[in-house]
């Protein structure tokens, strides 16, 4: 009867229980994207911006698709703006690698090949309760800071 007693398994359950309250769990890699995933495909906030996986058979949930949509008070107003996100095996601990696609100016831009880098405040300063929603938020914010509203853009549809 494992109600009688108190014996030295019960004991010991107990000082584990107590000794894991007062540490944090760390949600695996795959749950934290399988939650992106979930909550990608039902969409979110106002529909400013968008991710999904790149190939819906891709088991390791590494690529993704994003999508901006310019914000309004920037020259990239109403534009529909392409970005591939990789998230390695390292994510959420370390930030997603991003590119945009689509041909943009962005002080965080690299004008090469689309690839942003740690200048933007969320790549550089990158916590694992961050995830692409607020990665794309941010980039969407970016376009409209005074300094970024001031460089000329391509022509709407050029990519890199």
């Amino acid at each position: 009867w494992l109600g009688e007693g108190g014996g030295e398994e019960g004991e010991e359950q107990e000082g584990e229980r107590e000794r894991m309250a007062g540490q944090q769990v760390v949600v695996p890699r795959n749950f934290v994207l399988l939650d992106e995933l979930e909550k990608g495909e039902k969409g979110f906030g106002d529909g400013s911006v968008s991710y999904g996986l790149a190939d819906g058979n891709d088991m390791t949930l590494t690529n993704w698709n994003g999508m901006i949509v310019g914000p309004s008070s920037s020259p990239l107003e109403g534009r529909i703006i392409s970005l591939l996100i990789s998230c390695g095996q390292d994510y959420p601990d370390r930030p997603p690698t991003v590119r945009f696609t689509s041909r943009v100016n962005m002080s965080c831009v690299d004008q090469r090949n689309g690839m942003v880098d740690s200048r933007l405040a969320v790549l550089g300063n990158w916590n694992r309760g961050y995830g692409l929603e607020r990665l794309l938020l941010e980039l969407r914010r970016e376009m409209t800071s005074q300094q970024n509203r001031r460089l000329p853009q391509p022509p709407d549809g050029s990519n890199f």
